[in-house]
């Protein structure tokens, strides 16, 4: 087959290609143009997911009359002249791509104005040709409008997903420009429906309130940071907002929203073991830096990017997280939760027959058996509860025995519970509509538990079913888990012996024989120097196989070889050869869960009071190595609602 050049209409299909991959593709180039243009309003809407119908509305600067037909030629943008340019660019696009490659999969109309003009241009394309320019009346700003997304690629079209979906894709996307940009007011329709709509104000807080609830806003830390020419501010979530996939990780850099392994790993090792294992935490994040060190343009979309400098921004970016956390409370404040009310099941009793004509005397004369049944078991039960009650005296006896004091409570009873039941209702309406106080955080009292001077004043109470110890302070209840708490200590106390070279061995006799891999043996023979300093000796027996002859003594007795073959594992998933010295006492501290105490398993109070004494010396106390809880709190305002003392 002879070489040949592609027509111009195949070159910009190809090219569509790798910009435009799905509805949400489109909503993203125009509203990062729109964003360009120094908007501070933008309506997107779209209509069967995007495929029917998409339209972009900014109130930006618009686009010269005698220029738009230019704008819809490949690599022609307004943002750079020169290759130089592209390594101090801020806006958000500068490749040209973006109008070319939709109008060559779509039918596209454009509308624009700028401010300073008496008229707009009104401009549309199909398949790449443009069909018609003309003058129009129109506001300031630009609209865009695509239609039937891959009408002239049905192979493409055939891939896409259902509506459902790609509205779901769409709404993720308006979401994080939403977040990314709070000073833009991000206005998002779909089918005609309006999912949400920011104010444009800047308070990150309104939006998280706005797309995730109170549940998340009234629980954010503040995070802020600044040195070396790198700044970071923004909030994460308190440690029980998490979910299983990095859904809820957002970060921006230098205004671009981007993903990054490299980001996504500084954010969570912040937390460290205070967050559960294999959750991720909620984050919103914005990250300023020199343009010159953060390489955007790595792929079409620029959701990609590369850093000159990564461990730096890595090592910077964690210790940001770890600052916020160390600065919170962090215990968790628990609430008692409604008894479910039995819902009757309507298809069931569809279902069931009804009685028979002969059963239903039978049926009727039990019901009234069981009445009296219980009529009668209350009153034998109030004869009972008055004849054991003390003798008052007569002045007692007088006052209770007037009337007015003894039938008018009885009489208004019922009067009185369903007031009390209307303001409650009334009460918990108000606070769902109200938008969160988020200035103050509600808490058991207005100090921090886990100081070391705050320790004499918590009093154990007692223990319940072996595992959990009940503590008391101030207007608070605790919590605490016997098992979570000992493994947080065995584990701060090996890094504390470790940072002060007082690490202490075990002998093993005899010696346990270990099978290694090849990569495992070689990260052995690399880090031999750091096993040794945490207290494991292990040498070459001879093939493939290693004798351990010692082992830290915080290690319990058994399955010491099952352990150190997860820590091998553990330490072989994709880690950088600079962290290996350091994720070897992790995992060998993460190990000691194994020699804890456990639940169900009975300990003095004297035990649990030496306990607590080393608990509330650590720097985090909150959560075990696991990311588990070690205490939760109650407060008395939470016990007396369930108790209706309060309404």
């Amino acid at each position: 087959m002879s070489i040949q050049l592609l027509d111009e209409s195949t070159i910009n299909k190809i090219a569509a290609g790798e910009v435009i991959e799905r509805p949400a593709s489109i909503v993203k180039e125009l509203a990062e143009n729109a964003i360009d243009a120094d908007a501070s309003v933008i309506t997107i809407e779209i209509r069967d997911g995007g495929i029917a119908m998409i339209r972009v509305t900014d109130n930006g600067s618009g686009i010269a009359a005698d220029e738009v037909p230019t704008a819809f030629l490949r690599h022609a943008t307004s943002k750079i002249r020169t290759a130089e340019d592209i390594h101090h660019v801020q806006s958000l696009g500068f490749r040209g791509e973006a109008l070319a490659s939709i109008a060559a999969v779509a039918r596209i109309e454009l509308i624009t104005k700028q401010r300073e003009a008496l008229t707009g241009v009104r401009y549309t394309a199909e398949g790449g040709q443009q069909t018609a320019l003309e003058e129009i009346g129109a506001p300031a700003g630009t609209t865009v409008i695509a239609r039937d997304l891959f009408f002239n690629t049905p192979v493409r079209r055939g891939f896409l997903k259902a509506a459902v979906t790609e509205t779901a894709h769409v709404a993720a996307l308006a979401e994080e420009l939403a977040l990314s940009h709070p000073e833009v007011s991000i206005r998002f329709l779909a089918n005609g429906q309006s999912r949400f709509h920011t104010s444009g104000n800047r308070e990150v807080k309104d939006i998280i309130y706005q797309l995730y609830g109170r549940e998340i806003a009234t629980k954010l830390l503040p995070v802020e940071r600044e040195e070396k020419g790198l700044s970071v501010h923004g909030f994460i979530g308190r440690p029980e907002i998490s979910r299983g996939s990095r859904a809820l990780e957002h970060y921006c850099i230098n205004g671009r929203y981007i993903k990054s392994p490299l980001l996504s790993k500084a954010i969570e090792d912040g937390y460290g073991d205070r967050m559960m294992q294999h959750n991720f935490p909620f984050a919103v994040l914005f990250l300023t830096t020199k343009p010159e060190i953060v390489d955007v343009n790595v792929h079409p979309t620029k959701r990609e990017v590369r850093f000159s400098d990564g461990q730096a921004l890595y090592l910077f970016l964690r210790a940001a997280v770890e600052d916020a956390l160390q600065r919170a409370e962090l215990i968790r404040l628990s609430a008692l939760s409604e008894e479910r009310r039995t819902v009757p099941d309507v298809s069931r009793k569809k279902a069931e027959k009804p009685p028979e004509p002969f059963e239903t005397k039978r049926l009727q004369a039990e019901r009234q058996q069981e009445e009296a049944e219980k009529e009668l078991s209350l009153s034998s039960f109030l004869s009972a509860y008055g004849q054991r009650q003390p003798n008052r005296s007569a002045e007692t006896e007088r006052s209770t025995n007037r009337p007015e004091q003894t039938e008018q409570p009885l009489q208004r009873g019922a009067a009185e519970e369903e007031r009390a039941e209307r303001k409650e209702r009334e009460t918990e309406r108000a606070v769902a509509e109200e938008k969160p106080a988020f200035e103050t955080v509600e808490r058991g009292g207005q100090y921090a538990l886990f100081r070391p001077e705050e320790r004499q004043h918590l009093r154990l109470v007692g223990a319940v079913f072996d595992t959990y110890w009940i503590a008391e302070r101030g207007n608070s209840m605790y919590l605490i888990d016997q098992h979570a708490a000992h493994e947080k200590v065995n584990y701060e106390r090996l890094l504390r012996d470790y940072r002060q070279q007082a690490v202490s061995a075990q002998r093993l006799e005899p010696p346990l024989l270990l099978t290694l891999s090849a990569e495992e043996a070689a990260l052995l023979t690399e880090q031999h120097e750091s096993f040794e300093k945490i207290g494991f000796s292990i040498e070459h027996f001879g093939g493939s196989s290693y004798a351990v002859r010692a082992v830290p003594d915080i290690l319990p007795s058994v399955l010491k070889e099952e352990l150190l073959k997860t820590m091998f594992a553990s330490l072989l998933a994709g880690q950088r050869a600079d962290d290996v010295p350091l994720l070897i006492i992790e995992k060998t501290a993460s190990m000691s869960c194994k020699a804890a105490i456990k639940g169900n398993q009975h300990i003095s109070q004297r035990e649990a009071e030496a306990l607590l004494d080393e608990l509330f010396a650590l720097e985090n106390p909150y959560n075990c190595p696991h990311g588990r809880p070690t205490i939760i709190e109650l407060t008395k305002t939470e016990l007396e609602r369930r108790f209706k003392r309060i309404v």
